[in-house]
């Protein structure tokens, strides 16, 4: 992100705002707004939410002035107020895509459908689409990012959320002609497989956040989901599905990932982990072949090698979303999308004991979480795509908690556009 601080104030200064279009008005979306507010060249111009006192509340979160929000109920009237130079709030997320002065939509609902729907009509009404929504990118980004090459427009994640800040290092690192070993984060809650939305609504509450954000977070889901993006979006793979997932702090990350033959945990390099003891932060473990190199980073007290960690101690997820809206459309560059097809897929487990016929719910639900496996092996052995799971899925057989449930076990909701797109998208070659 060098120089866009001097990017941005160019295009205030030339009256080349940035206008913004975000679905979803909850924690992420608010703070989004919030951190929009305070830049220059760039502005949350329309937020839409299910509820839309969310939305007027998150603009007046910002500082912004009751005279200068106003509520559209007809495209036309977000075409107005917009053009009058009015902070626009609606319901309906249809008027982000179809708006004339949005140039990027960003979701940050975290549902899979719901960012379906918002990136397919934004591309095909020709606006980027920046997709704080990793849940629907692990399921359909190479159709998505298909689709907005055919558009002309760019299709990307987001800078600041854990797979988009971890990708800068990993960048860093190759263009500095290092091997990336290991890329991964830490975990930020503790791991509670069995929680549900009841189990957390206190801690949510008090932290004002959505329960079921909370448990996707706590279950494990959360993670897995971004372990999957990350895999997508380099072709890094889990060392077994799930990952390792150990306690560990910064420097132990040296020595616990060697190969098993090498004293450490590894089966392979070149995967994805996370850690559990340096959250919030994301990091890169690589090696060089060159002792030049490998005494200069000893020199530069990174370590004996032959690994060495690079480490962000932080990500500041939605607040710096806005930066990956600004690249796109000053730079005409992404912040992380998969290189082409899928590496690995979120699958779905059990989260209990699961009866024929029960429906089952997906993500920060009460009956099934998320995990990390190579698409090949998941093909192979018919594992579900968690994103697939929705509140319309039910049971064919018996599970046991912790079970992989594969596609013979679940009958799922195929009217879904999201299941629509994954099924053109497996059609495709790449």
């Amino acid at each position: 992100m060098l120089n866009m601080n001097e990017k941005l104030l160019k295009r205030q200064e030339e009256g080349k705002i940035i206008r913004t279009g975000i679905v979803g008005a909850g924690q992420m979306g608010r703070g989004m707004v919030t951190q929009m507010v305070l830049m220059n060249g760039i502005t949350p111009a329309i937020v839409s939410d299910i509820q839309v006192e969310n939305a007027i509340h998150a603009f007046k979160y910002a500082g912004v002035a009751d005279d200068d929000i106003a509520v559209a109920h007809t495209i036309e009237e977000a075409n107005r107020f917009m053009e009058a130079g009015k902070y626009v709030a609606c319901e309906d997320a249809n008027f982000i895509s179809q708006v004339n002065l949005v140039e990027c939509a960003i979701d940050a609902t975290g549902v899979p459908d719901v960012g379906a729907r918002v990136a397919t009509e934004s591309i095909k009404n020709g606006k980027h689409v920046v997709m704080l929504n990793v849940e629907t990118d692990v399921v359909i980004g190479p159709y998505l990012k298909r689709l907005a090459e055919e558009n002309g427009v760019l299709y990307t994640g987001s800078a600041g959320d854990e797979p988009g800040a971890v990708m800068e290092l990993y960048c860093f690192a190759k263009a500095m002609g290092m091997d990336v070993k290991v890329m991964g984060k830490g975990k930020n809650n503790r791991l509670a497989r069995d929680c549900n939305p009841d189990t957390v609504l206190e801690e949510a509450t008090r932290r004002k956040m959505s329960p079921k954000m909370l448990c996707a977070f706590k279950d494990g889901t959360k993670t897995m989901v971004e372990m999957t993006a990350m895999s997508n979006a380099t072709g890094l793979v889990p060392d077994v599905i799930g990952g390792h997932g150990i306690a560990c702090d910064v420097k132990g990350l040296n020595d616990m990932y060697r190969l098993k033959e090498d004293g450490g945990i590894l089966n392979k390099h070149g995967v994805v982990e996370y850690v559990r003891g340096i959250a919030p932060g994301v990091f890169v473990t690589v090696s060089t072949e060159n002792e030049e190199i490998a005494y200069q980073m000893q020199y530069h007290s990174m370590g004996p090698g032959p690994l060495w960690t690079l480490y962000r101690p932080y990500h500041l997820c939605n607040l710096e979303t806005p930066l990956t809206v600004a690249k796109c459309v000053i730079d005409g560059e992404t912040t992380i999308v998969p290189k082409a097809g899928l590496v690995s897929e979120c699958i779905t487990v059990a989260k209990k004991d699961l009866k024929a016929g029960e429906i089952i719910d997906g993500i920060g639900g009460y009956t099934t979480y998320g995990s990390i496996a190579t698409k090949e092996e998941s093909d192979a052995k018919g594992y579900i795509p968690y994103g697939l799971v929705t509140k319309g899925a039910k049971m064919l057989k018996d599970a046991k908690k912790g079970q992989l449930l594969t596609l013979d076990m679940v009958e799922l909701d195929t009217s879904t556009l999201i299941y629509k797109l994954r099924k053109e998208q497996d059609a495709m070659t790449f």
